[in-house]
């Protein structure tokens, strides 16, 4: 990256930190079921209604997952046993955002994760752009690597460039969102004196979350360009795994930002909510989970994300269910818990 670009892409970076509000209370993302068989009989207008339902129901944001294709060897997947065939259906999930965008006034919308570096950055700019101003500035993206390399060379990119290109994707796009005329060269995407117009609707552009662990090009990405971390648990992590992963990882990326001239009290955190089963039962049970959000938060997250198919199967019962989850959370987040418990 040239030292022109260089300057434009830290300015990005600290102007979306700064213009940041002060994180409040606890938030809750409902993952959407953008994959698999769940709900497979409802067409795609009912699945963006469950999206408005959200919304009406006060959910914070919604969230959608991402894989462009799917190869044989899921194996490769580095979290625990990949329980999908490879010839599980998934829905782009900027597209559904788009349609969630128009169909919902206050949730924001964002993805866990989106693939970063399988998109054109230039692309990518100019779409997540546009989606933010057809959402009224409500979009954010979590983004990532990835785990497959099938995915990659679909794409015509090398495996082992997968974390450069990331870089660059990240760089590209915060300067793509900064002040125009944009100049930038980098190992795959170069241009000079370029315009990207319109610009996101939000100030310093689209938020980043980057989901992974606390690893040095990490701390490096989480400090430069992002505004929040996605720690990825295995599966069946506990509560006491998550919390074990938010406390090791966390002080490295506070100290990061601190080093990058960030305030670090601005950092977004999301876990996903550790699945708890009833007693005796095969079923998860809501009511058990979410005993374990103000551990989760004590321990520093911001964010909890809960997937709307590990509880809720049946369409006709999801307002039913969100007006139950989002009470109920708001009660595990309340400040006066540990009053009104005595």
């Amino acid at each position: 990256m040239n030292d022109v670009a260089r300057v434009q892409v830290d300015a990005a970076a600290q102007q979306s930190g700064a213009a940041r509000p002060s994180p409040g209370r606890p938030s809750l993302t409902l993952l959407l079921p953008n994959f698999g068989h769940y709900l497979a009989h409802l067409d795609g207008r009912q699945f963006v209604d469950l999206a408005r339902m959200a919304d009406d129901a006060g959910v914070d944001r919604v969230a959608l997952v991402d894989h462009l294709v799917m190869g044989t060897h899921t194996d490769a997947y580095p979290w625990g046993e990949f329980r999908l065939p490879s010839d599980t259906p998934y829905h782009e999930p900027l597209t559904l955002l788009s349609a969630i965008a128009a169909s919902t006034s206050r949730i924001r919308l964002t993805t866990r994760i989106l693939i970063a570096p399988l998109r054109n950055p230039v692309v990518l700019a100019k779409t997540a752009a546009t989606l933010d101003h057809l959402s009224g500035g409500r979009l954010e993206l979590g983004v990532s690597l990835g785990w497959q390399r099938e995915e990659y060379e679909a794409c015509g990119l090398a495996w082992s460039d997968r974390g450069r290109l990331l870089n660059e994707t990240l760089a590209c796009c915060r300067a793509l969102w900064g002040v125009q005329p944009v100049s930038y060269s980098g190992s795959f995407t170069s241009f000079t004196d370029i315009y990207c117009v319109p610009t996101p609707k939000q100030p310093g552009g689209v938020p980043f979350w980057l989901g992974g662990g606390a690893s040095a090009p990490n701390l490096r990405r989480l400090a430069e360009w992002c505004d929040g971390w996605i720690p990825i648990p295995i599966n069946g992590a506990t509560a006491n795994d998550v919390i074990a992963d938010i406390r090791q990882g966390l002080p490295k990326i506070q100290s990061a930002w601190r080093d990058h001239g960030r305030d670090p009290s601005q950092l977004q955190v999301s876990v996903a909510l550790p699945l708890v089963r009833g007693p005796e039962s095969r079923h998860n049970d809501l009511r058990l989970s979410l005993d374990n959000v103000p551990d989760l938060v004590a321990a520093g997250a911001t964010d909890i994300s809960v997937p709307l198919h590990a509880f809720c199967r049946e369409f006709d019962r999801v307002p039913q269910f969100l007006d139950g989850l989002v009470a109920r959370f708001r009660q595990a987040t309340s400040p006066d818990r540990g009053q009104a418990a005595r």
